[in-house]
């Protein structure tokens, strides 16, 4: 059977809408992909009605007036910790870095004060706040002399929509803080425009010269990293035994003293470059060739590459990096004059 005209100029119509729909809605969410926020703030959105009869001479079209409405600035931002988790520090340690990231997700241009508090309650200790750098170079690693010094109201960030910056946190840690306490460190960044309860509104205010309204952050983003002290202490105990030209243990010209040294680190961090040294006691002469280490024999020699050395008048076990929870013992010998 034939489709009438009508009918197939009727299904023709709904195909080209529907086609056209898909056109629409995919161009529709590659611009939202685009924009985290929407159409940029101060874009004219203009609109215009028509309406059309047939005329005695043909169709008609009237236009209706046009209808202009300016796209307002959405005040939104976010702050995220970049470290991957808590940082290591020491006491005492000064110029630690936390690191960050500023983000203006509203869809204006606009600029953020930065503060940072590092009294926040909870936590082990307090840090002593020192500054606030602004990546200079955008390569995310603090560069001391080359990154910016952030003064608020003199230089606070202006971000275009979607766009970051990475801030640094430096701070001074305290000296009395133990090991495996933590710190936080809290950065906020607030739009210079305003803040407060999402749809606030600030009348004119926006980029564009629309109003701006607070989006779901409040216009106020924060977020929070973390020092950990990873410490170690070493506790040195040295104990004596003796052995007599006679077979027995008394203090007398001619004897042996087996001197013994056990130092133990404890804590989680790790003890660098620890050396342990022994003056040779008055009234007693080395026994040349009698350092060990952990049973090992050491040579007198500084200059070869284990770890011990006599010097004439002191022993010396250069025991390098030791993490906290081992221990390393060392014995030498002299000969009571």
């Amino acid at each position: 059977m034939t489709e009438p005209k009508s009918l197939s100029k009727h299904w023709a119509a709904i195909r080209k809408t529907v086609a056209l729909a898909a056109c629409v809605s995919t161009l529709a969410i590659a611009h939202t992909g685009a924009n985290a926020a929407g159409t940029l703030a101060g874009t004219d959105i203009v609109n215009v009605a028509q309406a059309s009869y047939d005329g005695p001479d043909g169709p008609v079209t009237v236009d209706s007036n046009e209808v202009t409405i300016k796209v307002d600035e959405l005040l939104d931002v976010t702050v995220v910790s970049s470290d991957p988790g808590d940082i290591a520090t020491d006491p005492a340690a000064t110029a630690q870095v936390l690191t960050y990231q500023v983000t203006n997700t509203g869809n204006g241009q606009e600029a953020f004060t930065l503060t940072a508090d590092t009294a926040k309650g909870g936590d082990d200790f307090d840090t002593t706040f020192e500054q606030i750098i602004l990546d200079t170079n955008g390569n995310g690693v603090y560069d001391p002399g080359v990154d910016t010094v952030y003064t608020p109201g003199s230089n606070d960030p202006v971000l275009n929509p979607d766009q970051s910056i990475t801030v640094f946190v430096l701070s001074t840690i305290p000296a009395d803080a133990e090991d495996a306490e933590r710190a936080e460190i809290e950065l906020s960044a607030v739009a210079t425009t305003g803040s407060g309860a999402p749809g606030t509104t600030f009348a004119g205010a926006g980029d564009g010269g629309g109003d701006a309204v607070v989006g779901s952050t409040g216009a106020d983003g924060e977020d929070s990293g973390f020092f950990v002290i990873q410490a170690a202490k070493i506790t040195l105990v040295k104990t004596a035994t003796i052995s007599d030209p006679f077979g027995g243990t008394e203090a007398v010209p001619g004897a042996t003293i087996t001197y013994q040294l056990v130092a133990t680190i404890t804590g989680s961090g790790t003890l660098n470059n620890l050396t342990v040294t022994d003056n040779i006691p008055t009234d007693t002469t080395y026994t040349t060739e009698s350092i060990t280490l952990e049973g090992t024999a050491l040579t007198d020699s500084s200059s070869d590459a284990d770890e011990g050395s006599y010097d004439g008048s002191q022993i010396s076990v250069a025991l390098g990096g030791v993490p906290g929870g081992q221990t390393r013992s060392i014995t030498f010998q002299v000969t009571i004059d």
